[in-house]
């Protein structure tokens, strides 16, 4: 298949069938993520014996994925999204394995060491979008990069809720219960690199390379970047620039909040010290209202990506952008007013989804077609690099911050970012008014 012809290959259809495989992929990986999501702050807690070490799963993991997202970059650059993706995928099972392990060891050093194996499938699901949209044409590329984004709803949606099935995997076993979750996890992520290794055949990243090449009648080589190469050709552009910004300011907020809710609920619920090996009828109350605000919150991130993907093609990728991080801004208010009723906190973090939704779907577009071909994949390695170092940034400052300052003013620091955001895109809006180049 890597050697046809592209005049022997009907592009359009190569991209439908690339979108079908990505999502389908999506949907399996989306298990481990929404397992680590729910499970990854008490684990923490429980296994390093201090609340103090509660953001460091969350903070690893999105770590990991920052520091490996340009290198996967880079291989999808010389090998395709084939093996980039791949490779993360497997790396991140390999991680749940992990993770499994730590609890029956009760090693928490462990336990760090596969969050940072399963950040890299966190990069290779973020760069999975942009896969989507390599062969998508223009007026269509919000959707097909949303329909990724979507598909891993289910999945996602299901993780946080298997603790219970998930501790009577774990007993037939012979696991702790809570490690039961991550026998999903592991499985899930094993089946989706199996299906893009076999399926994702032509590479679209690879196949578009080429037909751009033949277009213009000469071979285009890609740049082999580095974050300062890749911020530069950013900089060229002020459109790029709200794009970068939007999807990284995002994911700060979205991530801060979200490490925190687990631990916060679990104090509001069964007291600071529920939720350990206990299983007091508090402690079963908390992991349930955390597996279901956990599983709302997931499904804020992708169930609506189809309608902001429709949004980012009619509407505008900037206009997006701005509901995006409105909705964020709203999301905090909710939450952070609201810190006392356990209601108001799960509605607020399903609009922290929706905004992290929109913004990500809208910025991620208006990213890809705002950079240079050659350029293009390099600049997105470091969009996903800015993007895990401000989760990771999210995370390690959010436990100083709820423990300086309580949920309420986690919240009320977290909307001052979108806050900033807001004005950064009311202002890139109206130089395009203006009709001013950017």
């Amino acid at each position: 298949m890597t050697t046809t012809s592209t005049t022997a290959l009907d592009p359009q259809r190569v991209q439908r069938r690339t979108v079908f495989l990505l999502s389908s992929a999506q949907l399996l990986s989306g298990i481990g993520n929404g397992a680590t999501l729910s499970i990854g702050s008490l684990l923490a807690v429980d296994l390093s014996g201090s609340e103090a070490w509660a953001g460091s799963i969350t903070t690893v993991l999105t770590l990991s994925a920052a520091l490996s997202a340009l290198p996967l970059a880079r291989l999808a650059e010389s090998r395709g999204r084939r093996v980039g993706l791949v490779s993360g995928l497997i790396a991140a099972m390999i991680g749940a394995l992990l993770v499994m392990a730590s609890v029956v060891g009760e090693s928490f050093p462990l336990l760090l060491l596969a969050a940072g194996f399963l950040g890299l499938g966190t990069a290779a699901n973020l760069q999975s979008r942009f896969a989507a949209v390599d062969l998508a044409h223009a007026e269509h590329r919000g959707r097909s990069l949303s329909t990724v984004v979507w598909a891993i709803t289910i999945g996602a949606v299901a993780g946080p809720n298997l603790i219970q099935p998930g501790a009577a995997v774990g007993a037939a076993l012979g696991l702790p219960p809570i490690a039961g979750p991550f026998v999903f996890s592991a499985a899930g992520l094993f089946l989706a690199a199996v299906l893009l290794f076999a399926g994702l055949r032509p590479d679209p990243l690879l196949l578009a390379r080429r037909l751009a090449s033949e277009s213009a009648g000469i071979g285009t080589l890609p740049v082999r970047g580095t974050i300062r190469s890749g911020l530069q050709a950013v900089r060229s552009s002020s459109r790029a620039i709200l794009a970068l910004a939007a999807v990284v300011a995002a994911h700060g907020v979205m991530v801060a909040i979200m490490s925190m809710t687990p631990l916060h609920l679990q104090q509001l619920v069964g007291g600071s010290h529920a939720g350990h090996h206990g299983g007091t009828t508090d402690s079963t109350d908390a992991l349930v209202l955390i597996g279901l605000t956990i599983s709302l919150h997931v499904a804020g991130m992708f169930a609506l990506s189809p309608l902001w993907g429709w949004l980012t093609d009619k509407a505008g990728r900037i206009q997006t952008i701005a509901i995006g991080h409105g909705l964020l801004l709203v999301a905090v208010l909710i939450a952070g007013i609201g810190q006392q009723e356990p209601v108001l906190v799960t509605t607020g973090l399903i609009i922290l989804g929706l905004g992290w939704s929109a913004a990500t779907i809208a910025g991620s577009t208006l990213l890809a077609e705002s950079i240079a071909e050659e350029q293009r994949v390099t600049v997105q390695g470091v969009s996903d690099t800015l993007m895990g170092a401000a989760g990771a940034t999210g995370g390690a400052t959010s436990g100083l911050v709820l423990a300086w300052l309580g949920y309420e003013g986690l919240n009320i620091a977290a909307g001052l970012l979108a806050a900033v955001m807001l004005a950064l895109t009311a202002a890139t809006a109206a130089r395009v008014r203006r009709s001013i180049p950017v």
